[in-house]
């Protein structure tokens, strides 16, 4: 479990709860609440991993609980700082990250995939 740490007066996990590289691609796990108290570090994790160039990133949202539109806003700038912006995929969103994703209709403009594994299968 991860690590809790005391932010704003409540308890909240870590949003970055690691990068791995997986074949050819990198995998930044994020989880409990994006938001803009913890955009930044989203950011810089996303931002990192797409400074290394791999030809494809797969961002694993299985533990993230609540995404606001801050968050949504980093996932977009994240994915204009690769040259193939297809190469950008989002992976086991849950049900209120999903939810977050239809509304706002970025679903349709992201490749959203059911598992990790199935977004590091997917052609880019």
């Amino acid at each position: 479990m991860a690590e809790l740490r005391e932010q704003g007066g409540s308890l909240r996990q870590p949003p970055v709860l690691g990068i791995d590289a997986k074949d050819d691609a990198q995998v930044i796990r994020l989880g409990g609440e994006l938001d803009l108290y913890n955009a930044d570090a989203v950011r810089e994790a996303l931002f990192t991993a797409c400074n290394r160039e791999p030809p494809k990133i797969v961002v694993d949202l299985s533990e993230v609980e609540f995404m606001d539109s801050t968050a949504l806003g980093v996932l977009i700038e994240a994915r204009t700082k690769l040259p193939n912006r297809k190469a950008f995929l989002l992976a086991a969103p849950g049900l209120e990250p999903k939810r977050a994703l239809h509304i706002s209709g970025l679903d349709r403009h992201f490749s959203v995939h059911e598992s990790v594994d199935e977004a590091l299968s997917a052609e880019v």
